[in-house]
This record gives structure tokens, C-alpha cells and sequence, in this order.
């Protein structure tokens, strides 16, 4: 029988459900949760961990971090995180993984128990795996990502629940990082307690070889660059070098006029062990790049990668879509507005590191031109467009190259660049050069300087903010751009900046030191394939192919391995000289390609000679790329001796 309760009954036990919620979740400044992290056997690639968190009695569910911010993709490492064993007063507390949520794990806990530990590793890939999970550690060094030794209860935003985290790590390594410490010992670091969400936004990165570099001198807040390596050598900036590190530091102030953060550490790791990567935190950045990126001059001129995570500081942790800025890490995160979180960094990013000395101009527009081309020539824009890319984020993240060409891959970093260039023009114009996409940064992305917060954005808002530093119709700007299918990439920003795309038969520079970085040599303006040198686990290996080129029209595919030119052992020169060759006699290409357990010879009806992409000055429009790229600061000076 259907029994009524009153009205005050239903409010009471609403009220003891609740406050039954919060006892199980009581974690205070007072009370945190406790996490300590072994990196003892970081060279064996175990990271040890023993978590323990205050409880009640009754059931509990335990999450693994699953949508890990910067990633914008739910690439959580479940699958390494091993060894999970829960004991509370002393006995072993058996669990249950959920059987829908593979990063969910179940438990009751017993009637007095008031403290639950768990303990388990994590083992980090000891070599790159094409997935998003990297390798994190070497013989000498290691970078702790806090996301994948801790687990943490559901229910509760991270920014409530407060943990203390403690360290252990390898006798004699350093560490840096941007999380406050408490206090050391000779075998331990205790940090500060924080928030999960500032916890997880706090990597450590630690090493045997490491060196500390002060960005701003006598300046607040601080700022400064930790450089861990495998050996010493590679720690090596030059004074050159420090000088664009220090104007970079400069440049930021002067575009956004504010900082939010009350100290910034670049963690910057330099091995050829673990794969080139960025990853964006409110207070600090993890960078990692080749070991020889202070050793060969031109690896430093031509990566953005310091000043782009730099700029996420502003745009993506102070400022950061609504869909992004979610509760915790299992709530699925939306990338609609990726254009503006990852594609006005990448533009500033590049512009920034012009700005600050690191890129030359003109190997700035090498890299413009080369982004352009392979995007004017990409035939995935017929049927995927802009817009697409940014929603699809978490899918197109983890797809190969085989095929980039026609699926598209993450364009909303490098097509935003002409999107936001494009505006930039546009800006400038309607004001008669009073004002620059500068100003939008200024005021949309900086403000006033406080400590770390996050202030959400909507497409609407964005529109508002370019409107109050330029009246234009900027909602059909953007819409426009986002769904436009070409054909060709929207490249009216290039022009508008005084500059246009040709090709030529003298290679890109940009392009040429990429090639001998990555030993893949990028065909796709003649031929229309893309090939991985001799050597190495891809050696030889045509890694796409572009459709309705000369290549897929003779019945190249990516997947197959290059064998041979000509009837001769293929290498890039050769391959060179016979693309030279078929201009003249307009003979066709003849390749040798495995495909499997078979062998073909493919004949390409090719006869354009090499085509390689530049910029090239607009006779009569003025130069505004150029005045896009000066320095604004004040010049920032490093003594010789440094």
C-alpha cells in the first residue's frame, strides 16, 4: 500500500542523504585527501602511489581521470594504471569496476572505518606507441602528470576536493614545478595542499641533468624556464637564445597587459626518447622537444611551441570555452569552439615567436606558406569543413597520417591561423590601423591581472568582444569561415597582409628543416605523396597519399613501402632527380612499391617538376605581415657571460 509522507519528512531525508554525501566526501585543508608518489623506478617506467582518502561508511565510487584538459579527448591511461589494492582499518576492502565506465571503480566501506588507502602504479610506455598516452620517463629523467597515479570520489567538483601530495625521487634528481611546496627533506618533497583541479594542472617534471633559467629578472610574478635532458650538453642555451626567451616573456605583457598566475614555469624536457609534445597548464607548461633543440639553431628558430603554450595561459585556462571548462574529468568535454582555444593560440604562438626573435621573418613565411599550400591543396575541405574538425577534436587526435589528406585532420590549429590573420587585416582596415587584433587580446584575454581563475566564453561572446574593438558584421565572418568546403582554403588574410602564394622549384626552407627532422620528405605539390626516409620503424613507408594526384592516379596508396626509383634503390635525392628528369622528357615515373607480400611497379604520369611553396610581396599592398610580426616590447637585453 501506497503510504504519504509529509512534505517536511521528504526534506529531511533529502537532508541526510546530502550531508551522508558530504561525510564521505569530507576533504578539507584540514582533512585532504593524502597522495604520495613514488619515482624511484621512473628509469623502469613504474610510477609507485599510495592514495588515502578520508571516508564513511557505505558505498563509494573511485574515478580515474578520463577527460584530461589540453587533451580535449578522453585519453585518461586506464589501461596502465595496475596493481590497485584498497584497505581500510587494516583490512583489504574488495572492488568492483563499473561495467559500462571502465574508469569507475565501486566499493562499500565498512561500518568504522574513517580512512580508505589504495594503492597501485602506473606504468608509463617505455617507447612512443602512435597514442596519445607518451612516454613520461627515461634513465634520467621523468615528467609526472598527477592525473595518472590518483583516483578520486564521483560526484564532487575537483575544485572542492583538497589533496596533499608528497614525492619521492631518484637520490641526487632536481624537480621543478609551478605547485607550491611546503617542505623537503632529503628524500621527500610535500607540497602545499591544493585542489585536485590545481593539483592536476601541476605536473613535476624531474631529472638527474637539469638547469634553472630566470625569464624576468627582478620581475613579478616570476618566471622561469627548467630545462631537463638526458645528459648535460644538451642544457646549453645561449645567451642568443635566453635574450628571445626573456622577449617572449616581454611580448606577452605587452599583448595582454595582465598575468593570471603567480608564477609561471616553463617545464621543458629535451630527449630524443620521448616524443615531441605540448601541454597546456594555468601556471606552467610541459614542453617537450628534440634533445638538440639548444644544439642546431634552426630547431629553435623554427618551433613555436614555448611561445604557443605560453599564450594558453591566457587563451584556454584564464579564458576557456564553456564547453570546455567542465566540473571534473569524467564529464565529456566540447571542442566547438577549438578554433578560437587552439587556433588564435597557434596564431599568436607563431607571431609571438617572431615577435620575440626565436623565428626570422623570413622563415616565418616559409612556415605561412607551407601551411597554406597543404591546406589549398587539402581535398578532405570539399567535405569536412572548419568547424567540423573542432567538434570532431577527440576523434581526428588519435587518427594516423595515412589518409590526413582526405579525412582532415586537427586544422583547426593551423587554418585558424588565416582565419584570425584574415581578422586581424580586417581590424586594422575598418579602423584605419588604429587598432589590430592586439586589442581584442588585450582586452578579451587579459584584463585585470589576478590569481589563477577561469572565466568562460560562447561563440556570442567572442563576436561581442571583436565588435567593441571593431563594428563589423563578424557573426557571418566567422559562420562563413567554419563552413566553408572551398574549393581552395580561405587565404584572403595573406593577401590582405600584402602577400600571396606561388610555388617554385626551390625548396621551402621551413619545409627542408623539417624533412631532415623528421626524415619524411613531403611530395604532395608534385607527385602528391608523402614518404618516410630509410630507417627506423616507417622507414621507407609512403605515409599518405593525396587523392586526384598523379601518385593515387597511378594506384599508390599509404601503407606501402618505397623500393624503388627508376629501377634504382630509392632515396630522396634520386627521387628528386627523377622528378626533374620527367619535366624534360616527360617520361613517366616508374616506382617500385611493396604492398604487403607483393611488389608493383607503378608508372606516374607526372611532368611539373618540383613545386615548392612560398609567399611572394603583392606589388602595391602594404606590408602588413610584417608589422603583424614586430616586436612591441621594449627590447630585453642578456649580458654575454650568461
Amino acid at each position: 500500500m501506497f503510504q504519504r509522507f509529509h512534505p517536511v519528512c521528504f526534506r529531511l531525508l533529502a537532508m541526510l542523504v546530502l550531508l551522508g554525501a558530504r561525510q564521505t566526501f569530507s576533504q578539507t585543508a584540514q582533512n585532504p585527501a593524502r597522495l604520495d608518489v613514488d619515482l624511484c623506478d621512473a628509469a623502469r617506467h613504474i610510477f609507485h602511489a599510495k592514495l588515502t582518502l578520508p571516508v564513511s561508511a557505505g558505498p563509494l565510487t573511485l574515478v580515474y581521470p578520463k577527460w584530461i584538459p589540453g587533451e580535449h579527448s578522453p585519453t585518461g591511461p586506464i589501461v596502465n594504471f595496475v596493481g590497485l589494492k584498497f584497505t581500510a582499518g587494516g583490512k583489504e576492502i574488495p572492488w568492483r569496476r563499473d561495467d559500462v565506465d571502465m574508469f569507475s571503480f565501486h566499493l562499500d566501506i565498512p561500518v568504522g572505518a574513517h580512512a580508505l588507502t589504495a594503492s597501485y602504479d602506473y606504468m608509463s610506455p617505455a617507447e612512443a606507441t602512435g597514442s596519445r598516452e607518451r612516454p613520461a620517463s627515461t634513465e634520467k629523467l621523468a615528467l609526472l602528470n598527477w592525473y595518472t597515479v590518483t583516483l578520486y570520489p564521483q560526484g564532487p567538483k575537483t575544485d572542492d576536493l583538497i589533496y596533499l601530495a608528497t614525492l619521492r625521487l631518484p637520490s641526487g634528481w632536481k624537480y621543478a614545478t609551478a605547485l607550491p611546496v611546503a617542505k623537503e627533506s632529503p628524500d621527500s618533497i610535500e607540497f602545499s595542499p591544493a585542489s585536485l583541479t590545481t593539483l592536476i594542472d601541476s605536473p613535476v617534471l624531474s631529472a638527474a641533468h637539469m638547469r634553472h633559467i630566470d625569464l624576468s629578472p627582478g620581475e613579478t610574478p616570476p618566471h622561469t624556464v627548467h630545462i631537463a635532458a638526458d645528459g648535460p650538453a644538451p642544457l646549453q642555451a645561449t645567451p642568443t637564445e635566453v635574450q628571445h626567451l626573456r622577449q617572449l616573456v616581454a611580448e606577452t605583457g605587452a599583448l595582454f597587459g595582465a598575468r593570471h598566475y603567480r608564477r609561471y614555469d616553463f617545464l621543458l624536457t629535451l630527449s630524443d626518447r620521448l616524443p615531441p609534445d605540448g601541454v597546456e597548464h594555468h601556471e606552467s607548461s610541459s614542453d617537450s622537444t628534440e634533445e638538440s633543440y639548444f644544439l642546431e639553431p634552426e630547431l629553435f628558430e623554427t618551433s613555436e611551441l614555448l611561445a604557443h603554450e605560453f599564450t594558453h595561459s591566457w587563451n584556454g585556462k584564464y579564458r576557456r570555452p564553456a564547453g570546455l571548462a567542465t566540473p571534473d574529468y569524467q564529464t565529456p568535454m566540447k571542442g566547438e569552439l577549438l578554433w578560437v582555444y587552439e587556433g588564435l593560440t597557434q596564431y599568436y604562438g607563431v607571431m609571438l615567436s617572431a615577435r620575440s626573435g626565436i623565428t626570422p621573418p623570413a622563415l616565418l613565411r616559409e612556415y605561412l606558406a607551407s601551411v597554406a599550400a597543404g591546406l589549398d591543396n587539402e581535398p578532405g575541405r570539399t567535405w569536412r569543413d572548419l568547424q567540423d574538425t573542432a567538434i570532431a577534436a577527440q576523434l581526428l587526435y588519435g587518427a594516423s597520417t595515412a589518409g590526413s589528406s582526405w579525412r582532415r585532420s586537427v586544422d583547426f590549429y593551423e587554418e585558424s591561423i588565416f582565419l584570425w590573420l584574415e581578422a586581424d587585416t580586417i581590424i586594422r582596415k575598418e579602423t584605419n590601423r588604429k587598432k589590430s587584433l592586439d586589442d581584442f587580446c588585450h582586452k578579451f584575454h587579459g584584463g585585470e591581472s589576478s590569481a589563477p581563475r577561469v572565466v568562460t566564453y560562447s561563440f556570442d561572446d567572442v563576436v561581442s568582444g571583436m565588435n567593441e574593438v571593431a563594428a563589423y558584421d563578424w557573426r557571418a565572418f566567422f559562420t562563413e569561415r567554419l563552413k566553408s568546403h572551398g574549393p581552395g582554403a580561405p587565404l584572403d588574410g595573406l593577401e590582405n597582409s600584402g602577400w600571396r602564394l606561388v610555388f617554385s622549384d626551390i625548396p621551402n626552407e621551413f619545409e627542408h628543416i623539417n624533412e631532415l627532422a623528421s626524415q619524411e620528405l613531403e611530395l604532395h605539390y608534385s607527385l602528391g605523396f608523402h614518404v618516410h626516409a630509410a630507417g627506423g620503424e616507417d622507414g621507407d613507408k609512403i605515409l599518405d597519399v593525396v587523392p586526384g594526384s598523379s601518385a593515387a592516379g597511378a594506384g599508390l596508396a599509404p601503407g606501402m613501402r618505397l623500393v624503388a626509383v627508376n629501377g634504382r634503390k630509392w632515396s630522396p635525392e634520386i627521387l628528386r632527380d627523377a622528378i626533374r628528369h620527367a619535366k624534360l622528357t616527360k617520361d613517366p615515373i616508374e616506382l617500385l612499391a611493396e604492398n604487403g607480400d607483393f611488389f608493383q611497379t607503378y608508372r606516374v604520369d607526372y611532368h611539373g617538376g618540383e613545386r615548392y611553396p612560398h609567399l611572394e610581396a603583392i606589388g602595391g599592398k602594404a606590408d602588413v605581415l610584417t608589422e603583424i610580426m614586430k616586436m612591441k616590447a621594449a627590447a630585453v637585453l642578456v649580458p654575454t657571460t650568461n
